[in-house]
Parts: structure tokens; C-alpha cells; sequence
């Protein structure tokens, strides 16, 4: 599903060609890039939108690429939108998609400057890929490596909340024997947590906020791992301190995934980050006034060793996100 491999993704990179304008060029574990253009500072990220619910699809179309942006500190500004579909798509549904984009970016203040529209025989369903950019000064700008030794490991929402909310609401009839009538409507309501666009820019606003990285595919492994990755740290985490849910623990049950697999499980809108410790209450204040909880997992270290703590015994840290997403979502 999704993300090739970090080996194969570097031979990819591998192709690309440094230019002197481009700051911050593709690279493993960065949700966005920056370049330079007359003496401003750009910020750009690209997301594809596949395989969601359709009442949601415009939404988290332009969400997904302005959370990434907003990681780095800035503000999402522009926008544009690829919209591809199979042949014979009915031109109600690029309509009714269209209406949920233009809302979504309005709320949060993105013009769309471009697009392309098609229907073509090699598409099988409906894909989106938005391009979200804004500008941020360079001394304000945040990055997955600038996680420093002794910061914190903090999230702002549970393990694997969006995979939870997916399936209430493609599952429902499933999603009622596992969780209960009540708790599969609470979650169908929550697509919204799937964006972090507004939390990630007010946290970055906050000193002592080193790093950011949304908790997308592959989830807790795979954000905490791109984050030492590219701040060079290593860090040390307690699972009885991760926010898990008795409803991820029920997927768990139901579809037998291993302790590994449901850290992988994807959570996209969640944001994992680096925060100095004389930063934490301003931190929690900082979240709870958005209605959110910040979860202290532990700690950054400089030894470079990432371990998992649980039950009082230390193991290492998974180091492949073996995400269950596709198998609980294809039922």
C-alpha cells in the first residue's frame, strides 16, 4: 500500500538533479519541500486522495497536502487540484466532489490557482492529488531534523484515528458489532481529525516546538522513525503512555495484527513531534484549547538507539511500518 520502501524511494531521489534555489529538496521523512524565489521562501507539498469515503473526498483532498504544509509553519496559501476518474464517470460526481474542494480550501483560506479534470481507461476509481504551498520566513521554519537530544516525543491524537474513523464509516454494520451503535457514529463524525492543518500552525507559533511529522501511512512506527532518521537522535518510548483506544485494540482482536502492526496503523492527522521540555505545559495548553490532549511518549536521545518500552522491558523500536490499513479497509 501507498509509500515505497525508504531503499527504493532513495534510488528515485537519487535522479534528481540539486539546484541552488531549492532549500529543501524531496528527501525521506520531510511531509514538504521549500525553495526560493526572488527572495521569498516557498513551502510546497503534494498529496494523492484515493480510496476514501466520497462525501469526504474534497475535504480530505485539500486537507492531507495543507496539514503537511502547515507542519513546516506555514500557512497554505494556493493550491492545485488533479482531478482523475474511470471512463464513464458520471459528471455529477466530479461536481459533487468540486463543491467539497472549494469549501474545504475556502475554510482555510487557499485560493486554487490550477487544475486538470479527465476520465481516462487506465483509472479504475476515483483519484485526487492536491499541490498546497505558502511561504513562512526561514528563521520560523520547522523541520522533521531539528528533534534535539533530551526533547520529548509528544502526539496530539490517538494511534491510529484515522484507519478507527475509515472504517465506521465504510464498515458500519461491522464497525456496530466491534465497537458498539454509539461509539460507530462518534467515529464516522470525526473525518475532520484527519486534518492537523490548524494545530500544526498554532504549535509551530509555539517555542520549544522542534520538529513535526504527521502520523500518516505506516503510522506511529513510521513518523518516529522518519523523525530520528532525519534529526540523526534516537529515542526511547512507552507504550503504556501512547494513546490507544479500546476500539484499535478490537481491530487488533478482530483481525489478529500484532503489536507491530497496530503501531504501524495509519493515523493520518495525528502529529508527532519534538518539544523541549520548558515547552510542555504551553504545549498542553496550546492543544486544549483545540479540544485535544498532548501525549508525552517519552523522550529523544543522542545514542541513536530507538526503543520501545513495555511492561518495564526495553526492546527496539520496530524499524519497518507494516501498516494494516488496506487489510481492515478491504474486508
Amino acid at each position: 500500500m501507498g509509500k515505497l520502501p525508504n531503499g527504493e524511494l532513495k534510488k528515485l531521489l537519487s535522479c534528481i538533479r540539486k539546484d541552488p534555489r531549492v532549500v529543501i529538496p524531496p528527501m525521506i521523512g520531510y511531509d514538504s519541500g521549500m525553495h526560493q524565489v526572488d527572495g521569498k521562501y516557498l513551502v510546497v507539498a503534494s498529496d494523492p486522495c484515493t480510496g476514501v469515503p466520497e462525501e469526504w473526498f474534497g475535504y480530505l483532498l485539500i486537507n492531507y497536502a495543507a496539514s503537511d504544509l502547515a507542519l513546516s509553519g506555514a500557512k497554505p496559501q494556493f493550491c492545485t487540484i488533479n482531478l482523475l476518474a474511470p471512463l464513464g464517470t458520471k459528471l455529477e460526481v466530479f461536481q459533487f466532489v468540486m463543491k467539497q474542494i472549494c469549501q474545504a480550501a475556502e475554510a482555510l483560506g487557499i485560493a486554487i490557482v490550477r487544475g486538470h479534470t479527465g476520465m481516462y481507461g487506465s483509472v479504475s476509481e476515483l483519484v485526487g492529488v492536491a499541490t498546497v504551498y505558502g511561504s513562512v520566513q526561514l528563521e520560523k521554519l520547522i523541520t522533521p531534523a531539528n528533534a534535539k537530544p533530551g526533547d520529548i516525543v509528544m502526539c496530539t491524537k490517538p494511534l491510529g484515528l484515522e484507519t478507527l474513523t475509515n472504517f465506521a464509516l465504510t464498515h458500519s454494520q461491522q464497525a456496530q458489532k466491534l465497537f458498539g451503535v454509539k461509539q460507530q457514529q462518534q467515529l464516522s463524525s470525526q473525518v475532520h481529525l484527519q486534518s492537523c492543518v490548524e494545530e500544526a500552525l498554532q504549535l509551530a507559533a509555539v517555542g520549544g516546538v522542534h520538529a513535526m511529522h504527521d502520523a500518516t501511512e505506516g503510522g506511529f512506527v513510521a513518523a518516529l522513525n522518519e523523525l530520528a532518521g532525519a534529526s540523526n537522535v534516537g529515542f526511547k518510548v512507552d507504550w503504556g503512555r501512547i494513546p490507544v483506544s479500546k476500539e484499535a485494540y478490537a481491530l487488533q482482536k478482530h483481525f489478529k495484527l500484532s503489536d507491530e502492526q497496530l503501531l504501524a496503523m495509519s493515523s493520518t492527522g495525528t502529529i508527532l513531534a519534538a518539544v523541549d521540555p520548558a515547552a510542555k505545559e504551553k504545549v498542553e495548553a496550546t492543544l486544549a484549547a483545540k479540544g485535544l490532549r498532548a501525549c508525552f511518549l517519552g523522550e529523544f536521545t543522542g545514542d541513536k538507539v530507538r526503543l520501545l518500552i513495555k511492561n518495564g522491558k526495553e526492546s527496539l523500536y520496530p524499524q519497518v511500518a507494516d501498516d494494516p490499513y488496506a487489510l481492515i479497509l478491504n474486508e
